[in-house]
Parts: structure tokens; sequence; C-alpha cells
């Protein structure tokens, strides 16, 4: 089941999977921006008779620049497709999950949780919640069967920079994992049932050492980072 609000693209995405891997595709299209959105998908799931055995809440985006000139129309619709709408989700559908015995739940997250990060100050902000939140659903759901998995990858080729406006930002013109890549990782850490996943090693460096950093040191290297390159 994929869902997104663009209808055409869901489609197109549909035809390769069931071409190249004869998957059984069904598709939804809806604003996970929008209040509601949550339970409208819940209500198709209901009226499919669909059972989900794996959750993968994928969807986000990002602002660039300071909080203070961002509209509070976008920062808003960032909190509700990037918290509220991955818990509103997984509230809704690890019930039955748990209900089977079995069940996976794969929340992608973000390396910048783990820092305080100036010019997308809110996006690292919602995904420190989403580390935290998975985590914590991890250890609540132990011995019924279903497994919560927070991926943190660091920059991506995707059209996130494009969307949030950060190509020509230090963190994406020094280099950034294929999706395959990013992709392939956090669902073998899934399927271990691992609660963090943290994709490329590099990364794993990254985060490691901003434990043993002063938070002040840390958000001036990220603002750094953030900034647009020349």
């Amino acid at each position: 089941m994929l869902v997104a609000r663009r209808e055409e693209r869901l489609q197109q995405l549909a035809e390769v999977l069931t071409q190249k891997h004869g998957a059984a595709t069904q598709i939804l299209a809806i604003d996970l921006s929008q209040p509601g959105a949550a339970a409208q998908i819940k209500a198709e799931l209901t009226a499919r008779e669909a059972e989900i055995d794996v959750l993968v809440n994928n969807a986000g985006f990002s602002h660039h620049g300071p909080v203070t000139q961002v509209s509070v129309e976008r920062l808003h619709a960032i909190v509700q497709v990037n918290i509220m709408a991955l818990m509103e989700l997984t509230r809704m559908i690890a019930p039955s999950m748990m209900a089977r015995g079995r069940g996976r739940i794969l929340n992608v997250s973000s390396v910048v949780g783990f820092t305080p990060t100036p010019f997308a100050t809110v996006y690292a902000a919602t995904k420190a919640f989403v580390t935290s939140f998975s985590e914590g659903l991890a250890e609540e759901l132990v011995g019924t069967g279903v497994t919560v998995t927070a991926l943190c990858p660091g920059t991506t080729k995707t059209e996130f920079a494009e969307a949030a406006g950060m190509t020509k930002t230090i963190a994406f013109r020094s280099g950034a994992m294929s999706a395959k890549e990013v992709a392939e990782i956090g669902y073998a850490g899934m399927m271990r049932g691992e609660r963090i996943v943290i994709a490329g090693r590099m990364n794993w460096w990254m985060v490691f050492g901003v434990r043993f950093a002063p938070r002040k040191l840390v958000a001036k290297i990220a603002k750094k980072i953030m900034a647009q390159a020349d």
C-alpha cells in the first residue's frame, strides 16, 4: 500500500513494482500535511480489509533558513507530516500487529535528530522526536512480536534537498548516499529488530562524536554545514 499526495507518481511507482517484482500494489493519494490524514488512511485500510505487517513511515520534508523567516504555515506542515502523521499512523496500526503477534515498524528519522541544527531547526527537532518516540515505543512493545526501528540517514540523493532549498549547502555539496543504499541498510536493520540504525560509517562516527562534544560547539559546526556554500 503506497501512500503519498501525488497520485500520478504513486501510479508510476506501482507499475514499476508490479512489472519488476511482481508485487501486488495498491495506492492511496492522501496529503499527510492535512490534519486527519492518518484517520483517512486507517479507514481505507479497514474498508479494503488490508492487514499491515510492515509499516514504513518515510514521509517528511524540511525548511531551510532561520525559523523567524519561515512561514508559520510551512513550519506547521513540517510538524504535521514529520511528527503527527507518523505518530498517529503508528498508534492506529500497531494494535492490530500486536493482536496478531507480529509486525515491524520502520520510522525514518535522521542523524540531525542527534544535533541542534541551525537553518533546519524545526526539521531537526522533529527528527529528535521520531528517534526518541521509536526507542520508547520499541521498549513498550517488547514481548508482543512487534519491533520498532528508527532509521537515521545523513544526506541522501532524493528530491529532499531541492524541495527544502538545500542543494547549495555544504551538507549536500560534500556528497550524499544513494537512496537505494540507505533503504537496504534500513531494511536489514529492521529485519534484525534493531532500534536505531545509522546509515553509513561516517554518519555513525558523527553521531558517536556528538555525544562527547559541547552542545554549543556542535550547533556552531552544524550551522556552518547547513549554510549556503559559495
